[in-house]
């Protein structure tokens, strides 16, 4: 199968995309795919196994692969302008579609539909360009955030109502919509869906992020701050409560493929017990490190069996359209 894999990008996760794509080349069959780099520079270059090309020559090679797997992640790849112009080319590709990765970077955008929904989400505000003060009822303390990216670029968490100000002109340098979340108690715990080609949803065991001393921050990601442990110790019916939610978030953003939910448990003897949803995640991060091939992982799906079954579902681009 020839396969084009796109990386890198304009974004803030350019570096992130980069070492999501490294591991993907590390796991593949080379038996199975073979395989065209693409790399979009900082600058929008694009790179052809490592020589630059025009945008002309990027497309001719795209549109001769049977797959591409835009191994993308924030604004300009993950955020459905890189899939608006897979549609239009008329190639199969991994992952979600232009809505379901447009509405899932857009956070606010994300709440509204999970709403609509019935799913239960974190209470806060959205600040639109130029808005820049936090009503003075906001209860304290709160996770303020670019509406439209990823990583936990430009995320804060405030415990002083002084220190407001600077944390919206952190997040707005990352995007001119910034949403203010009030803090929810309770468990952070991820869960994977997973789409086969058949159409079937499969959700896999839960994953509990612990933190010492902070929050799930960029440096907590990628520095190894961070411990998870899979699966989250919970019982039973919260572990299918979870999954029942998580494949319910992939419906109702119209996902394909894959998603990754973050979700707070609410700690027990909550007054209400039903699942926060927190943050969604349409391409997570793919390294063999990541949250989201670790679940697979424990759930049985060596990380090359993970890429076959995204791949495979991709390679069925009929069912995308019907």
């Amino acid at each position: 199968m020839r396969l084009a894999l796109i990386h890198g990008g304009r974004s803030g996760e350019h570096d992130v995309s980069r070492a999501s794509a490294g591991s993907i080349l590390d796991h593949l069959d080379r038996e199975v795919y073979q395989v065209t780099e693409l790399l979009i520079g900082r600058d929008g270059q694009w790179h052809v196994d490592g020589a630059p090309v025009p945008l002309t020559g990027a497309l001719h090679v795209i549109r001769s692969c049977d797959v591409v797997f835009p191994a993308m992640h924030g604004p300009y790849g993950e955020d459905g302008r890189l899939q608006a112009l897979l549609e239009w080319l008329g190639v199969a590709y991994v992952g979600n579609g232009v809505f379901a990765s447009a509405a899932g970077m857009d956070k606010a955008v994300t709440k509204k539909l999970l709403v609509a929904d019935g799913l239960r989400v974190a209470g806060g505000i959205t600040l639109d360009d130029g808005e820049e003060t936090v009503p003075p009822g906001t209860p304290l303390p709160v996770f303020v955030k670019p509406a439209r990216s990823g990583s936990s670029l430009g995320v804060s968490r405030v415990t002083d109502r002084a220190d407001l100000p600077a944390a919206v002109r952190l997040a707005r340098i990352q995007d001119r919509k910034v949403l203010v979340e009030q803090a929810v108690p309770g468990r952070e715990v991820d869960v994977a869906v997973l789409q086969y080609p058949d159409g079937r949803l499969v959700a896999g065991p839960p994953l509990e992020i612990t933190v010492a001393g902070g929050f799930f921050d960029y440096a907590a990601k990628y520095d190894g701050g961070a411990v998870f442990q899979i699966p989250a110790m919970l019982d039973d019916a919260t572990t299918r409560l979870l999954q029942d939610r998580a494949i319910q978030v992939f419906r109702a953003l119209d996902c394909w493929g894959l998603l990754r939910v973050d979700f707070f448990v609410p700690d027990p003897g909550a007054t209400d017990p039903e699942p926060v949803v927190n943050e969604v995640n349409t391409f997570p991060g793919m390294t063999a490190a990541s949250q989201f091939p670790q679940m697979w992982k424990h759930a049985g799906l060596s990380f090359p069996e993970l890429l076959d079954v995204l791949i495979a579902t991709a390679a069925d681009s009929r069912r995308r359209l019907t």
